[in-house]
């Protein structure tokens, strides 16, 4: 089914911003990108969704391997425990110690859907043959792997802004009619907002043109 992605503020990056804008997508990629009103009046079938703020290319994980591999992300169930942030340093040293496989594995599927929450939809790697269970859960969450970017290094973080990067930096690539529907919906009144914000204001994902987070 085609979908129309509108929101207040649509910014594709590489063109000019979009004022009231939408976005469409047919199956995994975009077939339009424009006015609310046109793209609508080209799509008269399609179903809507609306989200607040604006609307942004999907962004990329610098550090996506250290914040699978050298953290743990704690289980819901072990929020009494352990909290509900990642643990690093010597906390997650001592979890390590003790960890089996499955948990491991549950860390790390908690750490993607996390990823999936700050608007990431691309990961710099490189992640091992010698890592299977990482790479099987990586390949499950949809997320795309990118080879890294250059720039310096910053310390690990799920919000992709933390390095302070603007948008065109930390983007994964500019939304474009044709390409894949990978981007994301932040509720900020623009990209000033978003950058002092970070992307912990997602609420919502799309991935290959599936939404795969929604926070509302």
């Amino acid at each position: 089914m085609l979908t129309v992605h509108a929101a207040p503020l649509v910014l594709p990056v590489g063109a000019a911003a979009v004022v009231e804008g939408a976005v469409a997508v047919d199956g995994d990629r975009i077939a339009a990108i424009g006015p609310y009103e046109e793209v609508v009046a080209a799509h008269p079938t399609a179903r809507v969704r609306r989200w607040p703020g604006l609307l942004t290319p999907g962004l990329r994980q610098d550090r996506a391997r250290e914040l699978l591999t050298r953290c743990y992300h704690p289980d819901p169930r072990e929020a009494g425990e352990l909290g509900e942030l990642p643990l690093w340093g010597e906390e997650f040293e001592r979890l390590a110690a003790t960890m089996d496989t499955a948990r491991r594995a549950g860390s790390v599927r908690r750490g993607l859907q996390r990823m999936l929450r700050y608007g990431t939809t691309h990961v710099v790697g490189p992640f091992g043959a010698d890592e299977p269970a990482l790479r099987t859960a990586l390949s499950r969450s949809g997320l795309v792997q990118v080879p890294a970017a250059k720039g310096p290094a910053a310390p690990p973080d799920l919000d992709p802004f933390a390095s302070g990067g603007d948008l065109a930096a930390t983007a994964h690539g500019p939304l474009a009619v044709g390409g894949r529907a990978d981007f994301a919906a932040f509720d900020v009144a623009d990209e000033a907002a978003l950058r002092a914000g970070g992307a912990r204001t997602c609420v919502a994902t799309v991935l290959a043109g599936r939404l795969v987070h929604r926070a509302r």
